[in-house]
């Protein structure tokens, strides 16, 4: 019998890049170093400022990117030598996902003056865009 096709493409693995839920560094990235059991992986982040701990993998989201040939147990130097030539911290934040959280957490930090004035910035370009679509109409 063929081997059955998979659904799942993040698995967890020596060299993943992890997203924290929780604990004080929730929302930094990080890479699973090592594998401790079904539970629980130690994770190191030399180039994000996540210090090398156990992390339960419930607090943690599997990203898309990997450490490629990352060695198991590699400490905290090596782990910031091979992030740093496989570029992970710029791949990052050129996803839609570290986007998205960026303009979200831009968006919790605004001030009352501040939403109103993007309220007015979006009734502007509502009313341009309808103008312009009404313009193209007739």
């Amino acid at each position: 019998m063929p081997p059955l096709e998979s659904n799942f493409t993040r698995f967890v693995e020596v060299g993943r890049v992890v997203l924290l839920k929780a604990g004080p560094y929730a929302g930094h990235i990080a890479v699973i170093s090592e594998i401790i059991d079904h539970n629980r992986a130690i994770i190191d982040g030399p180039t994000t400022g996540v210090p090398r701990q156990s992390f339960p993998y419930r607090h943690l989201t599997l990203t898309p990117l990997t450490v490629p040939n990352l060695p198991r147990s590699a400490g905290s130097g090596i782990v910031k030598k091979y992030v740093e030539k496989a570029g992970i911290v710029a791949k990052w934040e050129s996803t839609a996902w570290a986007k998205k959280r960026a303009a979200a957490e831009k968006r919790r930090t605004l001030t009352d003056f501040e939403r109103f004035q993007v309220m007015i910035h979006k009734k502007s370009r509502r009313d341009k865009v309808r103008k312009v679509l009404k313009g193209a109409k007739a």
